[in-house]
């Protein structure tokens, strides 16, 4: 898989003309990329057009030109880009009421060890979570977790191949499984090799 790269990026004159363009080519790209699980649980799949595009709105918001930081930002999100054999999501909690929130993360500590895709005919993968930091305290988890889901290569020539694939998430407090729609096993296998 593509990684970032400071010369393919658009300078910060160049994106806030590109800007407006530019966010509605991601957002209709990251429309099959988000598996939803049950009503309040996402997994939002990233790849190497999320994370440009999450560089160059970082990129802008801190008013980052220099080369220094631009390489910075770029480390710090080419890991989020999957390398062929895996792929990489973040994980959304969400809940419209903020009391139901704060109620519910207290009661879904580990939820992201829970989660799960299967590839038809494999056994479940449990992701490698939040790398980066832990997102959980005794008293509640984080509303946003990374994961990694790491395949074997039989898994990935099946999904190559158009098997399915399901995701769910088998937590005491949160219990959903889905079948991944066509259009986002597409995109999904598209970040296999």
């Amino acid at each position: 898989m593509k990684k970032l790269v400071k010369e393919e990026l658009y300078g910060l004159e160049e994106y806030s003309n590109k800007r407006d363009e530019y966010r509605q080519k991601v957002r209709a790209h990251k429309l099959n990329r988000i598996v939803r699980i049950g009503e309040n649980v996402s997994l939002h799949f990233e790849d190497y057009l999320t994370m440009r595009y999450q560089v160059q709105e970082m990129l802008r918001a801190e008013k980052i030109f220099d080369s220094a930081g631009i390489i910075e930002e770029i480390e710090t999100y080419n890991p989020l880009i999957p390398d062929g054999q895996n792929w990489k999501a973040t994980m959304m909690i969400q809940f419209d009421n903020a009391g139901d929130r704060k109620v519910a993360l207290e009661k879904m500590i580990g939820i992201e060890r829970a989660t799960w895709i299967q590839v038809a005919g494999f056994d479940k993968v449990h992701p490698i979570a939040n790398e980066d930091l832990e997102r959980e305290t005794n008293e509640k988890t984080s509303s946003v977790h990374f994961l990694r889901f790491e395949l074997t290569r039989p898994m990935v020539e099946a999904v190559q191949n158009g098997a399915i694939i399901n995701a769910g998430v088998d937590h005491p407090a949160y219990k959903h499984e889905v079948t991944v729609p066509d259009n986002i096993r597409n995109s999904l296998a598209s970040d296999l090799d």
